[in-house]
């Protein structure tokens, strides 16, 4: 069996040998256990609430026997858990289906739900409206160089979704065992081992952009199908329409993504139930990574990894909060719409890069945009659509200083700290006029409040950048305890896109939770 034991704090120069030592200590101290087996790191991270004494604190996953006459002790008090870890199967409960099931999308839900029906042997089929992951990051940097945007293959659409340019976060929210077979699947096609025990599991643009690669080749060669640059456009009695052709189906898994706003529309028009939701919006916040470590680490500044954070404020039933903390990274352009921008970060494996940069986004409640879905969608274009005017076209991003921003002035050009966004392609505005009033006084607050936490946040040369408007869908496409639509048995809503994810590793988990349905049934 399987124990961990918790909350071993340690010097930050302590060796895996010592801990270990720690662990089967205590293991020992209970006289429950026997034939001590392999130990491994379950958990590390840093905690850094005392500067003068950061301790680095871990869990450790030991394999051990118990002794009949413990088994009824409460190993609680000693730190200690049995492991509760569950193995997923992916299996067909019944016949399988004539039609194979069609996954529109190929961001971590569709993908997560894509190899999970292909380790199943249902040889799922996927669209994906954008290219796959080389000819994306062509594109990408083809818009950098041009300003021409290609509306389906951006920072938002193609291999991988969103995530393939961002810093691939896989810290959730969610408390699913589930997530240990994402972070282990990741692990086996390419991303770093230490993801499996980081509290804080990142894996960088540049390696994601690999392990996507490689979870598609695993899917094709367990006989799934990828079309790339293939759009979904309508979908009725178990056929799709796509700009590429018709696909029939048996199952029908809409993992479209949070900026599908065309699908959208024709979901609407369809008649499928969909809800407005509450989201946020805000800025891009740039600091020096330099000064985000010292404020975090002290005089260990240069002992650990560059450091992250993540800070909340609510206030009068309205939250401001970081968000998609990139360390190390910079700002991209994350527009999939011409004449608009849009904003997000990114970061590679090792976060060597000179800015840190954050999302600082405003809670928006149904009521503040109308409460309906169009209005939601309409209620993000709009800003995007004025921050694009506001900086003069050209695709360059407003930024302005934070003490500009709260004098409501625009002359500062940053010098310090450099805007890292289209390699600095940008114009000094007044993000006051950017982003409705109660947001950016509740950015204001929020940068108050954070000052007051970490060291020097809200300095007066610290840049932001507008505008951050897409940190999770703006509609919820509803859907039943089986995870099928609503009027469709068919048809599975899944992940962010559909409104049931917020990142990552809760957008897989859902992929894999579809998948399961489907196989149930």
């Amino acid at each position: 069996m399987k124990v961990i034991v918790e909350q071993i704090k340690a010097p930050v120069n302590v060796s895996e040998k010592e801990v270990f030592d720690i662990a089967k200590a205590r293991l020992k101290k209970t006289r429950a256990f026997s034939n001590f087996g392999d130990f491994y790191i379950y958990k590390r991270s840093i905690d850094a609430r005392n500067k003068e004494n950061i301790k680095l604190v871990f869990s450790v996953c030991a394999e051990v026997s118990m002794l009949k006459t413990r088994e009824a002790v409460d190993f609680s008090r000693h730190g200690i858990k049995i492991a509760n870890k569950i193995e997923l199967e992916f299996v067909c409960k019944g016949e399988k289906p004539s039609k194979k099931p069609l996954i529109v999308g190929f961001g971590p839900g569709g993908m997560f739900c894509a190899l999970a029906l292909a380790k199943a042997g249902l040889k799922p089929i996927v669209i994906e409206r954008g290219s796959d992951v080389d000819t994306r990051v062509r594109a990408v940097e083809s818009f950098y160089k041009t300003k021409v945007l290609d509306a389906d293959t951006n920072i938002q659409f193609g291999a991988g979704g969103a995530g393939t340019f961002s810093d691939g976060k896989l810290n959730t929210l969610i408390n699913d065992p589930k997530c240990d077979f994402v972070l282990k699947s990741f692990a086996d096609f390419g991303a770093p081992k230490e993801i499996c025990y980081n509290a804080k599991p990142h894996i960088g643009t540049d390696i994601l952009r690999d392990v996507v690669k490689n979870i598609a080749k695993e899917i094709i060669s367990l006989g799934g199908e990828i079309h790339y640059n293939t759009r979904l456009d309508s979908y009725d009695n178990g056929i799709a329409h796509t700009t590429k052709g018709n696909f029939e189906y048996s199952s029908l898994v809409l993992a479209i993504g949070h900026s599908a706003r065309d699908t959208y529309e024709y979901l609407l028009n369809k008649g499928v139930a969909i809800e407005a939701k509450p989201f946020s919006v805000g800025v891009r916040v740039e600091h020096l990574q330099s000064d985000i470590n010292e404020a975090m680490y002290g005089k260990h500044a240069n002992e650990f990894e560059p450091a992250s954070y993540k800070i909340y404020h609510r206030e009068n039933e309205r939250g401001v909060y970081s968000f998609c903390m990139c360390p190390g990274g910079e700002v991209v352009a994350a527009q999939s719409e011409e004449n608009s921008i849009v904003v997000n970060g990114m970061s590679n494996y090792k976060r060597d890069g000179k800015n840190a940069n954050s999302a600082i986004v405003v809670q928006v409640n149904r009521e503040d945009y109308g409460a309906t879905p169009e209005k939601a969608i309409e209620f993000q274009r709009c800003l995007e659509k004025n921050a694009f005017k506001l900086a003069g076209g050209e695709y360059k991003a407003p930024i302005q200083t934070m003490r500009d921003f709260y004098d409501g002035v625009a002359k500062t050009e940053p010098k310090r700290i450099m805007p890292s966004y289209m390699n600095g392609h940008t114009q000094v505005s007044d993000l006051n006029q950017a982003l409705p009033k109660f947001v950016c006084d509740y950015l204001k607050l929020g940068f108050d409040k954070f000052g007051q936490k970490i060291k020097g946040y809200n300095a007066d040369d610290v840049v932001l950048t507008g505008v951050e408007t897409r940190t999770s869908s703006p509609v919820r496409i509803l859907r039943t305890e089986k995870y099928t639509m609503l009027n469709d048995s068919a048809v599975y809503p899944c992940a962010e896109g559909a409104g049931y994810a917020g990142g990552i590793m809760s957008a897989a988990v859902d992929g894999l939770n579809v998948a399961l349905a489907i196989l149930e049934k």
